[in-house]
């Protein structure tokens, strides 16, 4: 099969002069024209146009007011649809061989043509250049415009981030005076017992939200008895801290009005039928060293003495909302000097999600610590019991040592 003959410069020339004119003729902008003069320029170099190179157009009045130019090149055959044009103007693909484009159309003024084509081509090649460098300056000066803008849109966005962050910082530190003293407010001091020495650490699940269902109360009664309530309410929030300060109130009052140490879980138990808690009471005599304790639902007490292994004190019984609350059996020990007793939430021991394993990590790190002074054992415990936390929730550790001097 012989090759295509090659298109002549004079049928180059030809071909563009006429979409030039039609261009002219129907007001189609400089810079659109030379994309569609390039366009057709590269098909018939590529030998795609027919022979001889001529062009036709036509308007095609819109419905909405306007006017179409369909600018038709004919060409040699149907255009190849799984060929990838790369020209400055796609034409539509047909089935029909020609190449076909849709310009907007207004009246224009037809092009003149002087006595030499290729200084006309030149001339007009020129004017399309001088509309193609506008377009691009024009593009610029839009490019650094958006570029000022949005500078100094980033300047006020940052202005204003940084103002946000400012009043963020100053919410959180009026959050973090409050978050004090609704926590001091919520957590009493340790009273002050001879014999005896106490301490506790807390450690909310989250630290910006440090209210929970973990609470505890202590006091000395008129005896000189030391009394301890842990509770942990179900729940979070304030509603599940309203609940907790609900039994810790109720308990130091019921203990206030003389009620049997044994009936006090029983009794909590019927301020609010909706409450459900677990508690643990602790009842320590200084002067004797007797230590008692009532069970409703709550962890054991750890027992560190200052010789031999630790154990676990157990408080059979039932929380607050549960059925038939209050505690099996009243179990007491005699506290030595130097011995050591561990009340906490399950926050401590269920850091991992097994009770039983952080029950024997209990022990293990109360007895690495037993000899460090009351308030850095508790920080160190609590620190060694969450170095992994698979379950996070709130955890409360009290510790007593008695000393018995």
């Amino acid at each position: 099969m012989s090759a295509e003959p090659p298109a002549t410069t004079g049928d180059v020339t030809a071909l563009r002069a006429r979409l030039r004119s039609i261009c002219d003729e129907h007001g189609v902008d400089v810079e659109l024209r030379a994309r569609l003069v390039l366009s057709a320029t590269a098909l018939a170099r590529d030998h795609l146009t027919a022979e001889p190179a001529t062009a036709r157009a036509h308007v095609r009045d819109e419905p909405i007011g306007t006017s179409t130019l369909v600018v038709t090149v004919p060409l040699r055959a149907p255009l190849d649809r799984t060929r990838t044009l790369t020209l400055p103007l796609l034409p539509e693909y047909g089935d029909e061989p020609a190449a076909v484009w849709h310009l907007p159309a207004r009246s224009g003024v037809p092009a003149s043509t002087g006595a030499d084509p290729v200084q006309d081509d030149l001339r007009a090649t020129e004017a399309e250049l001088r509309a193609g460098l506008a377009r691009v300056d024009a593009l610029e000066r839009e490019h650094r415009q958006l570029k000022h803008e949005l500078s100094e849109t980033n300047s006020g966005v940052l202005a204003m981030y940084v103002e946000l962050e400012q009043r963020d910082e100053q919410l959180r530190r009026a959050h973090a005076v409050i978050f004090q003293e609704l926590e001091d407010a919520l957590r009493p001091p340790p009273p002050t017992v001879a014999g005896v020495e106490l301490g506790v650490h807390y450690q909310p699940a989250d630290p910006d939200a440090p209210t929970g269902g973990d609470l505890y109360d202590w006091f000395v009664l008129p005896d000189g008895v030391l009394q301890i309530t842990i509770v942990d309410a179900v729940g979070h929030g304030v509603t599940c801290t309203r609940n907790a300060l609900n039994v810790t109130h109720t308990i130091r009052t019921l203990t206030r009005e003389g009620h049997p140490f044994e009936h006090l879980v029983r009794r909590a138990a019927e301020i609010d039928e909706g409450l459900m808690a677990t508690v643990l009471l602790a009842r320590l005599d200084p002067r004797t060293g007797e230590l008692r304790l009532a069970g409703g639902g709550h962890p054991p007490a750890l027992l560190v003495p200052a010789h031999g292994e630790p154990s676990y004190l157990h408080a059979p019984g039932r929380g607050v909302g549960f059925p038939d609350p209050g505690s099996a059996h009243i179990p007491s020990t005699v506290l030595s000097p130097g011995d050591e007793v561990l009340l906490y939430t399950d926050g401590l021991v269920e850091s991992r999600g097994d009770v039983d394993e952080g029950e024997e990590r209990l022990v293990r790190t109360a007895r690495t610590h037993a000899a460090s002074p009351l308030d850095l054992a508790l920080s160190a415990i609590v620190r060694d019991m969450h170095d992994i936390v698979v379950y996070t929730d709130d955890t409360v550790l009290l510790g007593v040592r008695f000393t018995g001097a």
